[in-house]
């Protein structure tokens, strides 16, 4: 239970937890820099290496709703120890992998174990900070501390895959360990959760997570396959998802209670949470092609380049916290989304000779829209939810920031590579960064709404996650 002051103890709890969540950013953003040299090692396809990384988005995206709930009925300490154990088992397994499958393979187990590891780390910081300023301060510093690993994860993977790119994995195994010893001992042991309350929805869980695979995986093939793949895979997730509703209708144990889905802020955090990601990684993915395709940057240029973004995990846990208490949440929220689009709108003229200073004030700007907007959206999706339900909702967030980023980086491929056979490599780049810009400004007309609502709506919303 949430305490008005946490204890020194609880601090310690959320070091652990930012270091999982760390941990989680460092391993994704590190991949994505060794890509070349597994394909050469490996003797791997593009079609082959593509999946290195879908199948971790699939395993996390498919399977991030049914760990929120498992976290909040089986316990939640349980749920994170025993899937930082799969993680640290499983990357440790891609780094000795000698075949593309074992790699794939690998891949997505991880994914798994991070969907159900993240949500259940989350609902511990919900559920040990009383709901307000220390919460807010929390969950502040656990997404600069996500942000962070993610920025400095695309130095250090650089820097590893100059040795071999199994590093990458085995560095993670290392710190995976130590943060699975310090959770063992510090995380405090609590009541098991929800079992008793009418057992597990194997029905729910089982068409709700079909679904969340389907979608995925169609977001994710989508720029590589005919089109009738793609509608046809839309359809059978939307069947699916049809299915959940109904059974979770009739359900005495539901797996997400539909009322959940009633409030009004709610949906908006994850919306915004799915515009963020998505113009965020679909930013990163145009620039990252720009710099080491046209202009042949290596690596660890390209991780320095972009590093300046990492200013979110200095700014998340000092600037936002006085700014949310002084503004509220939808308002900084809603002014990230406006300088994203921005930043964004700023890197539209790119030209083949721009200089690092040219591309500096996206690059800041960026960082700041983040740090404004990454944390209020954690605490706007987990405020007023009853503690029983906070690995759904924690489950629920992690879901739109994945499947967001998924969609982004669909849409940017998509339009790049139109754009580039009509044109060539930088009308491709500068058609892609549209998608970018107007994700940020879908975001902020979401948020606006919010601002419109917030007053009257407060009270209301809160009662409607309960019933």
């Amino acid at each position: 239970m949430a305490t008005t002051r946490p204890t020194r103890r609880a601090w310690a709890v959320l070091f652990v937890l930012c270091g999982a969540i760390f941990l989680e950013g460092i391993d994704i953003s590190m991949l994505g820099v060794a890509l070349p040299s597994i394909r050469a090692d490996l003797g791997m396809t593009t079609g082959a290496l593509s999946w290195v990384v879908s199948a971790y988005v699939l395993g996390y995206g498919g399977f991030m709703l049914l760990g929120g709930r498992a976290a909040d009925l089986w316990g939640r300490r349980r749920v994170f120890l025993v899937c930082l154990g799969v993680f640290i088992l499983f990357s440790g397994l891609g780094g000795l992998a000698q075949e593309g499958w074992v790699l794939i393979a690998a891949r997505f187990v991880t994914g798994v174990a991070a969907a159900f590891m993240t949500p259940a780390g989350l609902s511990i910081i919900t559920t040990t900070f009383a709901e307000g300023p220390q919460r807010n301060k929390a969950l502040l510093v656990y997404a600069g501390t996500a942000a962070g690993g993610f920025s400095l994860g695309m130095v250090v993977g650089g820097l590893l895959t100059a040795a071999s790119w199994r590093w990458v994995f085995f560095a993670p195994v290392i710190l995976a360990t130590a943060i699975l010893l310090a959770g063992i001992r510090l995380i405090p042991r609590t009541r098991q959760g929800a079992t008793a309350n009418g057992g597990f929805d194997l029905a729910g869980a089982t068409t709700i997570t079909g679904a969340m695979l389907l979608l995925v995986l169609t977001v994710v093939r989508a720029p590589d396959v005919h089109i009738g793949w793609t509608a046809g895979t839309l359809a059978a997730s939307a069947a699916l998802l049809a299915a959940f509703v109904a059974i979770e209708r009739r359900s005495a144990a539901p797996l997400v209670r539909l009322g959940l889905l009633r409030s009004g802020p709610l949906v908006r955090a994850n919306v915004g949470a799915m515009a963020l990601t998505g113009s965020f990684f679909g930013f990163q993915f145009v620039t990252v092609l720009y710099l080491q395709e046209l202009r042949g940057w290596s690596t660890v240029q390209t991780g320095l380049t972009l590093m300046v973004v990492g200013i979110d995990s200095v700014l998340a846990p000092t600037l936002t916290p006085k700014l949310v208490e002084r503004w509220g949440n939808v308002r900084v929220i809603f002014g990230g989304f406006l300088l994203a689009a921005l930043a964004y709108a700023l890197f539209l003229p790119l030209g083949a000779d721009w200089t690092y200073p040219m591309m500096l004030p996206t690059l800041i700007l960026t960082g700041l829209a983040f740090a404004l907007a990454y944390g209020p959206l954690t605490i706007a999706a987990t405020d007023g939810v009853d503690e029983a339900e906070q690995g759904v909702a924690g489950g629920l967030l992690n879901s739109s920031f994945q499947f967001g980023s998924a969609l982004g980086l669909a849409l940017v491929t998509a339009v790049n590579v139109a754009a580039t056979e009509a044109g060539d490599a930088l009308d491709g780049y500068r058609a892609g960064l549209v998608v970018p810009v107007v994700a940020a400004l879908v975001g902020a007309a979401v948020m606006a709404v919010g601002l419109r609502r917030r007053a009257p709506e407060t009270a209301a919303a809160r009662e409607a996650v309960r019933v």
